[in-house]
Formats: structure tokens, C-alpha cells, sequence
């Protein structure tokens, strides 16, 4: 019997139960461990959460979900079960996503690649909702992911946001703030609408595009200010 008809004959109970106290995972592998029942179904649990996160869930989520993670041929109408059940229990999808990284926390590869496998779900109907990146960030907080690595896994996917402060500066997200300040004063120098209409001789029709260039960078250092914890001032 596979996994995943074990798992069907016993779904019910797997989705509603608590798991056993944490496990010996061996060594660190980027694998989960062969016949692990549990770690099954906290992804089955988390893929079904995330067919939620936009209140609909659709046949290409349920196919995204079987070939992502790896089902074999006739497994098909067990999964089906399982992601049925799991869809409808009370529980939460914090509870799946603190099951995995308690048994694999060693493994932060294996929990990366599970992350990935839930971005791949989330964009088999075409389109990552807002409701469910913000479904995905919360699952990488509770996986122990920082806010850069989440940024890296989300750009993978989904390629660099436009309105990324550090994009909008060309600077890494590891930039010192040093980096950063020299970052955001060259910019201005270059971008400001007076350098661009006065010393650049650009025509007076730039100016509008240079005004919003100039806020647009002044938006991003603010924000990374911020973020750094920094007081709100400019330099």
C-alpha cells in the first residue's frame, strides 16, 4: 500500500490529531524521511490551505499538488481524498507548517523545497493572489525564513519586485547602510529635476518623468530606513 492510500485510509484522523512528540529525523538530508506519514500529511494539509487562501479551490491546484510532490500513477483518487478532508477541518495551516519545521529543522533544504512546491500550486491557475503570498509569507515565518530568504524563494517564482527598495537603489539587500546612503545620494544627484533639465540640458518635457524618478528613490530609502530601524530624518 502507498503512502498516500495509507494516508487515505487514515485522513480523518491525521488532519485532526496532534502529532506524536518530536521524532528522530536522522541525518541532515534534503529528503524527508521514507514512509514519514506525518510530514505527508502536514503537506498535504498546507497545499490544501493554500487552494483556500483565494476561496477557490481548482482542479489545476489539486493536479499542481500531485505532480509538485511526486504521487505515483494511481494515487490519484487517494490524494483526492486526503486534500478533501484536509481543506475541511477546523485545524489551522500553522499547525502543518510548525509540524514540519519542528521534525525537519535540520533539514532547511527539504523545507525550502516544500515552499517552492506550494509556490509552484499557488501558480497553476495562472495568477499568485495577494491572498496567497500572504498565506506563503507566513508559512516561511513559521519555517524560520527571514525576510530576505523569502524574498530570494518569492523572486525565484515570480522574478524581482518592480517596487523593491533595494531594486529601485541596484543594491543587494545585504548593502550596508553605508552602500546604501551613498546608494540613494548618487541617485538624486543624477536624477534630481533640476540636475536633469539644467545640467543634462534635458528638455523641459522630462521634467514630470524626473520628478517621479526622484520620489521613487526617496520612497525606497525611506523604506529601507525604516526597515533598518533608523529615525525617519533625511540625512
Amino acid at each position: 500500500m502507498s503512502i498516500w492510500s495509507q494516508l487515505s485510509s487514515l485522513a480523518r484522523r491525521a488532519f485532526e490529531d496532534e502529532p506524536a512528540p518530536g521524532a528522530d529525523v536522522g541525518p541532515a538530508l534534503c529528503g524527508p524521511d521514507p514512509n514519514d506519514l506525518e510530514f505527508t500529511a502536514a503537506i498535504v494539509g498546507l497545499g490544501a490551505k493554500l487552494a483556500k487562501a483565494d476561496g477557490l479551490v481548482t482542479i489545476d491546484e489539486v493536479a499542481a499538488f500531485s505532480r509538485v510532490f511526486r504521487s505515483a500513477p494511481g494515487d490519484e483518487a487517494a490524494i483526492r481524498r486526503v486534500f478533501n478532508i484536509a481543506r475541511q477541518t477546523v485545524i489551522g495551516y500553522e499547525n502543518y507548517a510548525r509540524r514540519i519545521a519542528r521534525r525537519y529543522s535540520d533539514r532547511p533544504c527539504l523545507l525550502e523545497g516544500v515552499l517552492d512546491g506550494l509556490f509552484q500550486i499557488a501558480a497553476s491557475d495562472g495568477i499568485i493572489t495577494g491572498e496567497e503570498i500572504d498565506y506563503l509569507k507566513s508559512v516561511s515565518d513559521l519555517f524560520g525564513f527571514n525576510d530576505d530568504q523569502f524574498r530570494r524563494i518569492k523572486a525565484s517564482h515570480m522574478g524581482l519586485d518592480a517596487d523593491d527598495p533595494y531594486l529601485v537603489l541596484g543594491l543587494s539587500h545585504a548593502a550596508s547602510f553605508e552602500d546604501v546612503r551613498a546608494a540613494y545620494r548618487r541617485l538624486m544627484l543624477e536624477n534630481h529635476p533640476d540636475t536633469a533639465v539644467g545640467v543634462k540640458s534635458a528638455p523641459r518635457e522630462y521634467e514630470p518623468v524626473a520628478n517621479e524618478k526622484s520620489a521613487a528613490i526617496t520612497t525606497a530609502y525611506a523604506r529601507i530606513r525604516a526597515e533598518r530601524g533608523f529615525l525617519t530624518r533625511a540625512d
